[in-house]
């Protein structure tokens, strides 16, 4: 029995990064003498164990099959006969496929480290196409480590899959679990990248892949292309450093206009409510979680208004903040600004500009907080007023709250 640290630690001990955890391979050794050794069981697919002091992981080395379509038709085959270099070999990357010695000996049979020196995203063997996952996976490993490039016959092969129908039986939470993980490396626009050149945009999230090539006026976007546009949104969302709902806002706030009619490009009229209901399709269909479906909607929705709210008076101010659930949702409402912020940030040229927007909304939300209601609604009652006039005071009073809040130049 040995065992050996595998994979990310190893990779990323070899750039330099930090090595959040460490995931261990056993070799010649049975579930049973794992037992008996205090590992205890977790894995519900093949053989892992949490070691009995420290928690990793210890999975025994296995081999797998591809028995049916998608990923989770394989059959895996894990007995002490199963070398370090068959564990290895059915891994997606050669990156991700070197292994080392307690002592720190690199074990690299497959070229990881030669592939991590030139910078390149390359498969182990021909087994990477029966997995669509790791169409996925290349991506967001092209939106985490961004100098690297995809291996031209990695893509190519992943072009492949994809026209082989492979890809089509990817499940909806293992798309979200890689895209949302993507959406938070340090260039999520590469993940998008990457998938849209070997034909898997269109097949995971055509809403997005539409994008591409649909025009925008150039005097409020200089980048002119939606698909672009987005893909610089996304990216000022990672240089912010911002959430995944405010990410997936980012994601979804423009889809409608994938879909704005040709006969009035490249103005898109009414695109708000269009992107509300494509956003809320694609968190139903990958089953994405409420807090960033949610706070994609109100984006998706508002994110105009917000724009064009240094030309709000006082009562549309409080409009604005009702409609978006400010009160009662302050950090959510802090969220929707953020992600407006991204979208006027990710335009060519503005990438560096203010959005003074967000000070201001944010400054009218903690005035209107301030209004005591208790005290308006004891008056209102005082005066006879009662049901919906004493809701009426209040918003006059959250209004008058509002009266003297200096303007900001707007932009769309």
């Amino acid at each position: 029995m040995h065992s050996y640290i595998v994979g990310g630690a190893v990779r990323d001990r070899l750039l330099g990064l930090a090595v959040q955890d460490r995931d261990w391979v056993v070799v010649g050794a049975t579930p049973d003498e794992l037992r008996a050794l205090g590992y205890v069981a977790v894995g519900a697919d093949f053989p892992v164990f949490l070691h009995p002091e420290t928690r990793e992981e210890y999975a025994l080395a296995r081999t797998e099959r591809k028995t049916a379509p998608g990923y989770r038709g394989f059959s895996f085959h894990a007995t002490p006969d199963v070398t370090l270099e068959e564990d290895l070999q059915r891994r997606d990357l050669t990156i991700n496929a070197m292994a080392e010695e307690p002592d720190g000996t690199l074990i690299d049979p497959w070229g990881g480290a030669r592939d991590l020196e030139a910078k390149v995203l390359r498969h182990v063997s021909p087994a990477f196409a029966e997995d669509p996952v790791r169409i996925l996976r290349v991506a967001r490993f092209a939106a985490r480590f961004a100098a690297f490039q995809v291996a031209p016959e990695t893509e190519a092969l992943m072009r492949t899959m994809v026209e082989s129908g492979e890809a089509d039986a990817l499940v909806p939470e293992r798309v979200w679990r890689e895209v949302s993980r993507g959406l938070m490396e340090r260039r999520p626009s590469r993940m998008f990248e990457v998938l849209r050149r070997c034909g898997a945009l269109e097949r995971v999230l055509p809403e997005v892949a539409r994008l591409f090539g649909v025009p925008q006026r150039a005097d409020y976007h200089p980048e002119i292309d939606t698909g672009v546009h987005l893909m610089m949104v996304l990216d000022m969302a990672a240089r912010l450093e911002t959430s995944l709902p405010v990410r997936y806002a980012c994601l979804g706030h423009d889809l409608g206009k994938g879909t704005t009619p040709a006969d009035i490009l490249p103005r898109h009229l009414g695109h708000e409510e269009r992107s509300v209901a494509l956003v809320r399709r694609i968190s139903d269909r990958l089953r994405v979680d409420n807090a960033c479906r949610a706070l994609a909607e109100v984006t998706a929705r508002e994110h105009g208004n917000v724009h064009r709210s240094g030309e709000f008076g006082a009562a549309a101010l409080v409009r604005l903040l009702e409609r978006c659930d400010a009160l009662r949702r302050p950090d959510r409402f802090a969220e929707l600004l953020l992600a407006c912020e991204c979208d006027a940030r990710g335009r060519l040229g503005l990438e560096d500009s203010d959005y003074p927007q967000r000070p201001r909304l944010l400054e009218a939300w903690r005035r209107v907080e301030d209004v005591d209601t208790t005290a308006v609604a004891a008056e209102a009652a005082a005066r006879g007023l009662a049901g919906p006039a004493v809701g009426e005071a209040i918003h006059a009073a959250r209004i008058e709250a509002l009266r003297d809040l200096r303007p900001w130049q707007s932009i769309r």
